[in-house]
């Protein structure tokens, strides 16, 4: 007996798929192409940093620069005008200063090999009987093994080519160009760049939370770097002033109060080198044992009672980041970039720090950098 077939058709029902599961969780990549895509970014970033450095310190100059303009555009000063007003004074202030520390950072230059001669003998003086000790070991140690005696010295010789101060020069120029006008431009255009490519989302909706995320992360970090900024301009006039009262001379004292500001950018690393040349600083300008400890003693004072009482009271909690982190940035940064890379990495991680605490499913990553 034969069964008749239906089809849905005959039947007039209409067939449903089934609906896909909710909330279908997203199919992750394995964990050795997240550490291949990391190192092809870190490499990307060495090996293009000529073209990185000088995008990433005129974003940092501009976010210094945005609450002076916005504070000049409520005196109805135009933003092109106000922006070439910032970046005239920041020149002419920064010509002026390199005017005056041009001379005595030569002076030290020059007399410093001299007078750290001098100090390396009155040290070698001092570990003159270990030094002894430790050569008897060795040649001990060579004639138990059936070696000679003597020790067979290769002396290296290095030429200074010309040509490489010659070429430097030009790319350090056009370095400090690009910064300059891409600052004047960012400060400028920024704010018609970042209208534009919000206008580039669907929805009124997305392009609301994009520019309330962006408006409160650039007054943030800008808060953030002029106030970082001003506090480092402070500490290094106070111990410029701290230094005319030990008795160093106005203009060495203002390049070593430049020094200290500089460094104080980059936590821990920053015044670990503040304090080595302060110290051969001041054993260089002293005879006194005693006095050539003074300027390395108050520039660590001065860094404590900055990093641990007047920063954290001006900006809180909200930029605090776990010192673990801090020294793993510092490295990374610091590898990629040199020095540079050092003044750059705290400005860039309180940048991620507070994408990620405004990002909805990151805010654990935020609480991770705390």
């Amino acid at each position: 007996m034969s069964v008749p077939v239906t089809s849905p058709a005959d039947l007039d029902v209409d067939v449903v798929a089934p609906p896909p599961p909710p909330h279908a969780p997203r199919p992750r990549g394995p964990m050795s192409l997240v550490v291949l895509a990391f190192l092809a970014v870190c490499f990307t970033l060495w090996a293009a940093q000529d073209i990185v450095l000088p995008i990433l310190l005129a974003m940092f100059f501009a976010l210094v620069g945005n609450p002076i303009l916005r504070f000049l555009g409520r005196l109805w000063i135009p933003r092109f005008l106000a922006a070439v007003l910032v970046i005239g004074v920041g020149l002419s202030g920064a010509a002026a200063l390199g005017v005056q520390l041009v001379g005595p950072a030569m002076d030290w230059a020059q007399e410093a090999p001299q007078q750290l001669r001098k100090v390396a003998r009155q040290v070698q003086n001092l570990t003159k009987p270990v030094q002894q000790a430790n050569q008897a070991a060795e040649n001990f140690a060579r004639v138990a093994g059936g070696e000679s005696a003597r020790r067979v010295q290769v002396v290296r010789t290095q030429l200074d080519d010309p040509y490489k101060v010659l070429t430097r020069a030009p790319r350090l120029a056009a370095s400090i160009l690009a910064v300059v006008l891409l600052t004047l431009f960012f400060m400028i255009y920024g704010q018609n760049l970042q209208r534009h490519a919000i206008a580039l989302f669907p929805s009124r909706q997305q392009q609301r939370f994009t520019a309330d995320i962006l408006r409160s992360i650039e007054r943030e970090v800008s808060r953030y770097v002029l106030t970082i900024t001003v506090i480092n301009a402070l500490v290094g006039l106070i111990f410029s002033g701290i230094l005319l009262l030990l008795g160093i001379g106005l203009q060495e004292a203002l390049l070593w109060g430049t020094v200290a500001a500089l460094l104080n950018f980059a936590p821990y690393v920053g015044p670990l080198i503040g304090v080595t040349l302060m110290l051969l600083m001041g054993f260089v300008e002293f005879s006194d044992p005693f006095q050539a400890l003074l300027p390395a003693a108050c520039y660590l004072a001065l860094h404590t009672i900055e990093g641990q009482v007047v920063t954290p009271i001006v900006l809180g909690r909200q930029m605090a980041i776990s010192p673990l982190i801090l020294i793993l940035a510092l490295m990374v940064f610091g590898w990629l970039w040199g020095m540079i890379g050092l003044l750059l990495s705290v400005p860039l991680l309180v940048c991620i720090k507070l994408v990620l605490a405004r990002l909805e499913g990151t805010q654990g990553w935020a609480k991770l950098l705390e």
